[in-house]
């Protein structure tokens, strides 16, 4: 398994054109556009810092997984993305340690990515998304 970097950190929040507004002018960091990704009930946009990304996540039905941490938690940090070499080999290494994961087989993730998200109780309660960037 080739862990290559931290790919980016999701924040789940209530209104997303008001925190991209908030990190553009407050910190001086710029989103490079807005995605809706309706498999996971969000709306996205990433804000590049380095090698790395912040990823805002607003929901768009109600109900999504955004939805339902933020009811839980509030606004905040909902997951952490890992950036793999080939995805597909990193979730068969992770089936053999028996590791526990929410997905089996990668599925689309925003930005051109394949993705696959590491169950919390796997990690001492950290939300990890594995993902393979085209």
């Amino acid at each position: 398994m080739n862990v290559t970097r931290v790919d980016h950190i999701g924040i789940a929040v209530k209104n997303l054109d008001e925190m991209v507004k908030w990190y553009e002018e407050t910190l001086g960091v710029k989103a490079h556009g807005t995605e809706i990704v309706d498999e996971q009930k969000v709306k996205v946009a990433f804000l590049p810092i380095g090698q790395s990304e912040l990823e805002l996540l607003e929901d768009t039905t109600g109900d999504g997984p955004v939805a339902r941490f933020i009811e839980k938690n509030g606004e905040g940090i909902q997951h952490i993305a890992l950036r793999v070499d080939n995805i597909e080999e990193t979730l068969e290494e992770l089936k053999a340690k028996e590791v526990r994961m929410i997905d089996q087989t990668p599925r689309y993730g925003a930005g051109n990515a394949s993705i696959a998200f590491v169950h919390p109780k796997a990690t001492h309660g950290v939300l990890l998304e594995l993902c393979e960037r085209k």
